[in-house]
């Protein structure tokens, strides 16, 4: 997730489309999958091409933020809790974010935590593959902000600040009334925040006139003045509902919360819960850095999911790939007994953890535990589709810059030459544009074809020219699309009391995910964060976790099967 990404098809017109587009399908595992279409290689007459170069900026000063200072504490309490005696066997399921974060800090504070992933790639809802070429496409586009706390804290605890590219402090929207021009908002470094926010707002005179900006203003005054009780009670409106309530012109929805909607949630300003818009903005303006971005220097499973892995294994964790959990096995007591993999094999352990999106967790419940009302509660969490678009283009783009850009359009929600602003994906001939296409509800079933020519059709606007619907201009070499048919929980009203503690109902059970109750909903800096709080909730309940432990081998004769 981004920060944390309908309309009739409009179909692309390839010539010869069938004879010049050979199948690849990449098997698809629960609940996402991925499909890729390659153009045979052509011979392109050598253009002298200038040679782009990727401008990194230095990393900000977040370490002295009050944030960023209470998640280090937080950290520290792991390794420095008091070394058990012997250590659980804590069985988590699901190696994204938040399985990851679990593990991690379990194993700091001396425990050893066994990780099943269903895939054969870490990462969950930040997998990646690499194609034939050596290329690799990525299940989001995902942005690494200056507000995420807990994440700036795991990459300097695995030492890892250096895969960070950081990028200019700023905000960049396409202009659909002006195509292929770009408005900014430019946070200057010399202001503290939020003066620094107010200013690149009152600076960008090309999305809002001063009257707009002046009653978005007084309508966001209760938010300033009544703090998070006010934020959290916003929960029941829709960001259109908000607006209008707070006499807001529809224009400032238009020109920005669109936008700022499908990369926040994938969905549109009149599905999201306001109280998501409101927890944003408190993020990125109350702190100096809190909206400046950074990219991972190259794939999230390798860059960042294996220095998690590594670190857990040195510690005497273990984690599986292709260990797919087909049922929770049940004692007679109702708390688990062990996970049954696909494969047949049982596995037990001294506790247990759900990890995997809420969808998974809901299809695998336990009969008897659905009437449970913290478990009920889930049924209204639901996850939201989303598509990302790769494309490989035969030249070198110059409508685009070494930044995240928001297109504005009504299919795409994000997009970002990954030649330009990511290390690994550099190429300083030919542009690869990863792509957020949302909402996509309503394009999740649609084919490939149908996908990259919608796409298309909307890039001929933000590079009109360079791009044309039909080739004529850039031609496509290959692409990608991976369709994620259930995301991150969908952020609508009224969801945040259906939100669960890490901690369930039923002993030795616990939950880990963005979905879980934590303040930075669905976004990778609320997995890392919800992985630690499930992690602290074990490390509390440590003693009463033995001690159930040490009963269940006693009654087993003292053998654990």
């Amino acid at each position: 997730m981004v920060m944390a990404c309908c309309i009739s098809v409009l179909n692309l017109n390839l010539p010869n489309a069938s004879s010049k587009f050979n199948p690849n399908p990449i098997p698809h595992h629960s609940t996402s999958f991925s499909t890729s279409r390659f153009l045979r290689k052509q011979q392109q007459p050598q253009k002298q091409q200038p040679r782009i170069v990727c401008m990194d900026y230095p990393r900000p000063q977040l370490d002295n933020t009050a944030n960023f200072v209470e998640s280090a504490h937080f950290s520290s309490t792991f390794r420095t809790s008091p070394r058990p005696t012997k250590p659980l066997n804590i069985l988590i399921a699901g190696a994204g974010l938040a399985g990851l974060s679990t593990a991690k800090y379990l194993a700091d504070a001396g425990h050893k935590p066994i990780l099943l992933e269903a895939r054969d790639v870490l990462g969950g809802k930040i997998a990646a593959w690499q194609d034939e070429d050596g290329d690799w496409y990525e299940t989001g586009l995902h942005i690494f902000f200056g507000a995420y706390p807990n994440i700036q804290n795991l990459f300097g605890e695995l030492g890892i600040n250096d895969r960070l590219q950081w990028k200019e402090h700023s905000m960049i929207f396409a202009m659909p009334n002006k195509p292929g021009e770009f408005s900014r908002f430019d946070f200057p470094d010399v202001l503290p925040a939020p003066l620094n926010g107010i200013w690149a707002i009152l600076k960008n005179n090309e999305m809002l006139t001063w009257p707009e900006k002046v009653k978005f203003a007084i309508g966001l005054l209760p938010a300033m003045l009544g703090g998070q009780p006010y934020v959290e009670a916003q929960d029941g409106l829709s960001v259109e509902e908000w607006m209008k309530k707070q006499g807001v012109p529809e224009r400032v929805t238009d020109e920005v919360f669109i936008a700022m909607s499908k990369a926040l949630n994938f969905i549109n300003p009149d599905e999201l819960s306001m109280q998501c818009i409101l927890i944003a903005l408190n993020r990125f303006l109350q702190e100096k850095h809190g909206s400046k971005m950074a990219f991972l220097d190259g794939n999230p499973p390798e860059r960042l999911c294996m220095p998690i892995v590594d670190h857990i294994q040195s510690l005497g964790g273990e984690v599986h790939l292709n260990s797919r959990i087909q049922k929770i096995e049940l004692n007679d007591d109702g708390t688990v007994k062990s996970f049954l993999l696909n494969n047949g094999k049982v596995i037990e352990g001294d506790t247990y953890v759900f990890a995997t999106p809420v969808d998974i967790l809901k299809l695998l419940l336990p009969d008897s535990w659905k009437e449970i009302p913290y478990f009920q509660r889930l049924e209204k969490l639901v996850g939201v589709p989303v598509i990302n678009v790769h494309i490989w283009f035969d030249r070198k783009l110059k409508n685009t810059y070494d930044h995240l850009l928001f297109s504005r359009s009504s299919l795409l929600s994000v997009y970002a030459d990954m030649s330009v602003t990511c290390k690994e994906y550099y190429n300083p001939n030919q542009s690869m544009l990863e792509l957020v296409f949302a909402p996509a509800e309503e394009w999740i079933s649609r084919s490939d074809e149908d996908i990259i020519g919608a796409t298309m059709s909307e890039l001929a606007k933000l590079f009109p020219d360079e791009i044309s619907a039909d080739q004529s201009k850039a031609k496509i070499l290959k692409y990608h699309i991976v369709k994620t048919p259930r995301s991150v929980y969908k952020t609508i009203p009224n969801c945040e009391p259906c939100r669960p503690r890490q901690r369930s109902p039923i002993e030795g059970f616990y939950l880990a995910g963005d979905y879980t109750k934590q303040k930075y909903l669905a976004s990778m800096e609320g997995a890392v964060l919800s992985g630690k709080l499930c992690a602290q909730a074990i490390v509390q309940d440590a003693e009463l976790l033995a001690a159930r432990s040490q009963k269940r081998v006693a009654q087993a004769g003292g053998v654990i099967i």
